[in-house]
């Protein structure tokens, strides 16, 4: 990291979720200091907070607080070289269940990490995670369906994904929320001069995720099957994602943060790209492949905001870093098995409710320490 003679930690808010333990990991590994912001909210993260310190038992900082609390965050702040806010509630059907919490988490919070920020007499740099939900449904995006995949019409659309010149159109109160955070980053570099980055992701997985049908779903349908629990397909299963691996996002933080100066103000879409797509009918083809068995399905309908397809235009970050995905989707997806199979299924099952399908979750459960990675 660009951080010469800079003793300061780097400050991982959302730190112990999965896209967070995963980075504070990695910084941890390269010997630079790392403060972890959470309110250990979300079931079984406690558990990558205490990996992390196994792991690193020395140059990890924590504080246990909520990013609601602008007192706690400004403290944090203070203490920090840079800001990779990752604190969210990431799940669609929460935030239709209950639209204010998934304001005040997404949108409040972010706002008190700008405010913080900005206190500051040398204003820490600012990387943010969004989601590619802040285009909406994308219905007017063409589609033919083609084996298990839903593909564009637009030929220069197939080729390269959607791209950030794609009008903004919030959809659901999450992506209204995630949009809100997302803008007011971007508008503090304009408006104020921070050095900011936003990170509009698509599906990101890999080791340390536990997911949902609504986050972390390559991980939720690989325990599901592990578990022998039927599988449920919301839509025909043909609606694509590009997915992204973990250690391949991070590899997208650290490069970003070394080429701050020229990139400052802008959102990126980030994620596996044309290269690495798949549909849900696909998975389930793959974790066939890898254990032999094909797992029992179970279809629902359609939920509110769901795109039938979804792949991130990628060329301008890899143009302005030198970025790009090291790690296929099939390797991806066997790395994951083989990680989720040595894992204790009681910690799995934590984080993997069966209630999902518009059901309301505990407010307990609701505030996500992870980063929006569906």
């Amino acid at each position: 990291m660009s951080r010469a003679n800079d003793v300061r930690p780097v400050l991982v808010t959302g730190g112990a979720g999965f896209v967070g333990s995963n980075l504070a990991h990695r910084l941890l590994g390269a010997k630079v200091p790392v403060l972890l912001f959470d309110n250990l909210s979300r079931p079984g993260v406690e558990h990558n907070l205490q990996w992390l310190k196994d792991a690193h038992p020395r140059g990890l900082q924590v504080q246990l607080a909520d990013i609601r609390d602008a007192d706690a965050v400004a403290d944090a702040v203070a203490r920090c070289s840079r800001v990779f806010h990752f604190a969210a509630q990431v799940a669609v059907t929460t935030s239709l269940t209950d639209p204010r919490e998934d304001f005040t988490i997404n949108a409040l919070g972010t706002l008190n990490v700008l405010e913080a920020v900005r206190a500051q007499a040398s204003p820490p740099p600012v990387f943010m995670t969004s989601t590619n939900k802040v285009y909406g449904e994308l219905d007017d995006v063409a589609l033919v369906l083609r084996a298990n995949q839903y593909r564009p019409v637009s030929e220069a659309v197939a080729a390269h994904g959607i791209s950030e010149t794609r009008p903004l159109d919030f959809h659901s109160p999450y992506g209204c929320s995630k949009g809100t955070a997302d803008q007011y980053v971007r508008d503090y570099a304009r408006s104020y001069g921070l050095k900011t980055v936003v990170f509009r992701m698509s599906c990101i997985y890999g080791q340390r995720q536990f997911g949902t049908e609504d986050q972390g779903w390559v991980a939720h349908f690989l325990m599901r099957a592990r578990d022998g629990q039927a599988i449920t397909l919301y839509g025909d299963g043909h609606q694509v994602r590009d997915i992204l691996y973990i250690d391949d996002l991070v590899d997208a933080f650290l490069a970003a943060d070394q080429a701050i100066d020229r990139i400052a103000g802008q959102a990126f879409n980030i994620g596996g790209g044309p290269g690495n797509v798949i549909s849900l009918l696909d998975l389930i083809d793959a974790i066939e492949r890898l254990s032999g068995a094909r797992p029992p399905v179970e279809r629902q309908a359609w939920r509110t905001g769901d795109q039938r397809y979804y792949v991130s235009d990628t060329r301008r970050f890899q143009q302005a870093v030198g970025w790009q995905p090291r790690i296929d989707t099939a390797s991806g997806i066997a790395r994951l098995h083989k990680w989720l199979s040595v894992q204790p299924r009681s910690v799995a099952r934590r984080h993997a409710p069966l209630e999902l399908a518009g059901a309301a979750t505990p407010h307990s459960a609701r505030r996500s320490s992870c980063s929006p990675a569906s």
